[in-house]
């Protein structure tokens, strides 16, 4: 290896470029897992609410009356 493809090698900047996307991409994961924390604990509150409400109504129809009965309970 000579002087001049050793001064070649240490001013060759091509693989800059590659750290930079590199940096880039594991901010973006580090933000989506960071939203991800805050978010899944406010969807699993509301899917158990939803859950919640589902198993407590109760609608019976028959075929001989036009009228539905619907029990609905709120949660404060």
């Amino acid at each position: 290896m000579s002087y001049t493809s050793f001064q070649n090698f240490l001013s060759d900047d091509s693989g800059a470029v590659t750290v930079d996307w590199v940096v880039l991409t594991a901010a973006l994961v580090g933000l989506g897992l960071a939203v991800m924390s805050v978010v899944s604990t406010g969807v699993e509150d509301l899917s158990v609410d939803i859950q919640e409400q589902l198993e407590t109504d109760q609608i019976s129809a028959s075929f001989g009356s036009a009228t539905a009965t619907t029990t609905t309970t709120t949660n404060p």
